[in-house]
């Protein structure tokens, strides 16, 4: 190979080298803007602020704010995966009984928002900040969980809504889980103990069973 190909070849490695870093720089500083200061914070100066960035590659890489905002969503491990859901093997999960999957998914769902600091905070702020931002992490908030939802659980015309189940206990857990945040107690119940998420978890797993007796074998 001669020495001026092989330079080109090296250049261009370098060059996607240093977008790659770039594009984690700002996906990583938009997660970081959120954590800090909310959504109010978040606009294409201060992120690329704190990534030490010229903004101009935020539209360059990304082609904007929002899409940037749809990019940390997807690659920043903001909000947990099809198969973190279904305990790392989906196939697996696929084969158990439908009141089975769903205390496994329900469980899995409290062990992923519980180790995500950074998604919990997010959360927070969603609450009380509403704009074009929010609305791009809730979109694959749902997106995602209407995936996991038709994948395993396709809608039938008899028994129990299965998506309305899911949407008032996934709501009630990221509800505990942001209040445990700042209280310990809610209820009785110690939010900040391992012992009062165990708790919890046998609760759901009760509402479950119960609301298939007699439907499901």
């Amino acid at each position: 190979m001669a020495k001026s190909t092989k330079n080109k070849i090296v250049a261009r490695a370098a060059k996607t080298r240093d977008r790659e870093v770039t594009r984690a720089r700002l996906i990583e500083a938009v997660g970081t803007l959120l954590a800090r200061k909310g959504f109010t914070a978040l606009g294409v100066n201060a992120v690329a602020r704190e990534a030490g960035v010229d903004k101009v590659l935020i539209y360059r890489y990304f082609g904007g704010l929002p899409e940037l905002i749809v990019a940390f969503g997807r690659e920043g491990n903001f909000w947990p995966s099809i198969k973190e859901l279904a305990g790392g093997d989906v196939e697996a999960y696929s084969r158990l009984p439908v009141t089975e999957q769903l205390s496994q998914l329900s469980r899995n769902f409290i062990h992923a928002i519980r180790k995500r600091p950074l998604t919990q905070e997010i959360l927070a702020w969603e609450m009380i900040e509403r704009n074009e931002l929010t609305a791009e992490l809730e979109s694959i908030r749902e997106n995602t969980m209407m995936n996991f939802f038709d994948m395993f659980f396709p809608a039938a015309d008899k028994g129990p809504d299965i998506a309305a189940m899911g949407a008032i206990i996934g709501a009630g857990v990221s509800y505990l889980i942001s209040r445990g945040r700042q209280i310990s107690i809610y209820n009785g119940v110690d939010l900040q103990s391992e012992a009062g998420w165990q708790r919890l978890e046998r609760a759901i797993d009760s509402m479950i069973k119960g609301l298939f007796a007699g439907t499901v074998k």
